[in-house]
């Protein structure tokens, strides 16, 4: 069984506005604390980065496609549509 990775006990000063953000976000989210909170915000926060990287990535590659490629790209898009149920 996997153990859950032990927490850092740190301590920061953040502006008054961030602290009554936190606590709105641990209302809203009904978490246990003002920490479990500021969890909540990195991991969203980091997640939206790391789509972000992966959009600029994808958008990278089919930048770099030639119009022969673009076409193929297209056709089997198309061939892909026609295997979904219409419903």
């Amino acid at each position: 069984m996997a153990r859950a990775a032990r927490k850092e006990r740190r301590t920061f000063s953040l502006d008054p506005e961030l602290v009554r953000y936190i606590e709105r976000v641990r209302k809203e989210y009904r978490t246990a604390s003002a920490s479990s909170a500021l969890e909540e915000i990195i991991r969203k926060s980091k997640r939206q980065q790391e789509r972000q990287h992966q959009d600029e990535l994808i958008a990278g590659y089919y930048s770099s496609l030639g119009d022969s490629q673009i076409e193929q790209e297209s056709e089997w898009g198309k061939f892909a549509e026609t295997q979904f149920p219409k419903g």
